[in-house]
């Protein structure tokens, strides 16, 4: 298994798959360039992302010096009475839900425009895959830590990944792992990086988690410098046996102890492929994943590039089978239309009701992706968003969406906000020719070949045809209509 794709079956629509999947999508210039690089060349394109330069810098606030919630944290413990303690607390909120709106709006610009799509697209993963969520942590420089430890160890080794994001401060907050020690282990992290992480229910015993929970003792934060600290003091140096094995364990061996199980290969690498193929893989091709894997030492970007290359990966049954999730939604749709993203805070509001809030997964399992992505509700959601990114007008937010986070009166602030918000809506002069626009049936083809990379189906482009004879003369409006009915179709909602 796992052989390389034949050169005869590399052309336009398998280079679009691969775009699809291992980045945001594109135009169809940028997907004609993969596909004239040849497939080991568009997958090298993609996954070698360290020789193409980023110019992102970082949010002017992620530093950790003269941070200003930690200067808020302090004034609030030392506040002299209780009003004034609940202005700091409030101030304090304010500046938390500024900057991690900020964060968000700073990311989806990196995944729209920035030059390294797969390098995003993996940090899209392992945020779902580690699911770590604002709404506990309460630190936005600690998110944009964890989310650039996601993003510089994107493709790098499984063992020392896991264990770098067991230490992150963000993940130490939200699994209480800086609260454990020898007296009182607390078994969060334990539990969660093997069920969740790195092996998957079945796969160890309650025994093999308390023992884990005592080795990881020791592994702590210290406030003051922001940083991962290991305290001796509170770590359990007795002897435990996890997974059969016995020994003075710390947390370090506690992932190499996981990391070396039949199984941590075979969990990691279908959840890998499920991700960026859009099913599970049969026990056969789930075999040859972790085989592979573990022939590569445990490293991710070597592993990807056989994934990327293989006739499994553009199978039939594998293209275009998979939901879109709500940022791939809406970022590819930036991309493949050649207009503006909106503003974060329209965003954010878009993304959180189409299910797939930034920062915020919705528990330890974070997303479950696929079909769950689409009920009735966010269904109609995404037709009115398609409306609105090609009309340039605001999607249909109300203040209640954002009381929520900031307050009542925060909420009728940022609505008024936007309400003063224009978006460029699609240009369709830009991303058609004049010769494409020259009659009707150029102008479906020409969409098609864009939107979808493959035709619709017959009833569907038969109600578009209807649409655009209804119209005795072809105006650019007319045409952004056309594009509005495409994306509110089934197809439209796959990739």
């Amino acid at each position: 298994m796992l052989k390389p794709l034949s050169s005869d079956r590399w052309n336009y629509a398998t280079a679009a798959h691969l775009l699809n999947r291992a980045g945001f999508g594109g135009t169809p210039a940028e997907i004609q360039k993969l596909c004239d690089l040849g497939l080991d060349g568009a997958v090298a394109q993609l996954l070698d992302y360290e020789y193409t330069h980023d110019p992102a810098t970082d949010p002017d606030w992620a530093n950790s010096n003269y941070d200003e919630i930690r200067k808020l944290r302090e004034a609030i413990k030392n506040a002299a009475t209780p009003d004034e303690k609940k202005k700091l607390q409030q101030e304090r909120e304010q500046v938390i839900q500024r900057r991690i709106l900020d964060l968000r709006g700073w990311w989806l610009r990196r995944m729209t425009y920035g030059p390294r799509p797969f390098q995003e697209k993996m940090t899209l993963f392992w945020h779902g895959h580690f699911a770590t969520s604002v709404e506990k942590v309460r630190n936005p420089y600690f998110m944009w830590r964890q989310n650039e430890l996601f993003r510089q160890n994107a493709v790098g080794n499984w063992q020392e990944l896991l264990t770098a994001a067991g230490k992150d401060p963000a993940m130490l907050v939200w699994l209480d792992q800086a609260q454990s020690r020898k007296l009182h282990p607390n078994e969060n992290f334990a539990r969660e990086v093997m069920e969740l992480f790195a092996l998957g229910e079945g796969h160890y015993t309650e025994h093999d988690i308390t023992e884990a929970a005592r080795a990881l003792t020791g592994w702590s934060l210290d406030l003051d410098t922001e940083q991962f600290m290991y305290r001796p003091f509170i770590h359990d140096r007795g002897e435990k046996t996890i997974f059969g094995h016995t020994g003075n364990y710390d947390g370090d061996d506690v992932i190499a102890l996981i990391v070396e199980q039949p199984q941590a290969a075979r969990f990691i690498t279908a959840k890998i492929w499920n991700y960026f193929a859009g099913s599970e893989p049969s026990p056969e091709l789930a075999n040859a994943l972790a085989a592979n894997f573990r022939a590569n030492g445990n490293n991710i970007k070597p592993f990807l590039h056989v994934l990327f290359r293989s006739e499994e990966f553009y199978s039939p049954d594998i293209i275009r089978n998979q939901v879109k999730s709500p940022v791939q939604w809406l970022v590819g749709s930036v991309r493949v239309l050649e207009c503006e993203l909106p503003p974060p805070l329209v965003c954010f509001g878009a993304l959180r009701q189409l299910g797939q809030d930034l920062f915020a997964p919705p528990n330890v399992k974070g997303w479950d992706g696929g079909i769950t992505w689409i009920t009735t509700n966010t269904l109609l959601m995404r037709y009115n968003d398609a409306q609105a990114l090609v009309e340039g007008h605001l999607p249909p937010l109300t203040a209640s969406d954002f009381a929520r986070k900031e307050g009542g009166a925060g909420g009728q602030k940022a609505m008024k906000a936007l309400q003063r918000v224009r978006m460029g809506g699609v240009d369709v002069e830009k991303i058609l020719t004049p010769e494409q626009r020259a009659g009707k049936a150029t102008i479906v083809a020409a969409l098609e070949h864009r939107l979808f990379q493959t035709t619709l189906k017959s009833d569907q482009e038969q109600t578009l045809r209807e649409f655009l004879d209804s119209k005795t003369k072809m105006t650019n409006a007319d045409i952004v209509t056309a594009i509005r009915l495409m994306m509110s179709t089934p197809e439209y909602q796959v990739t």
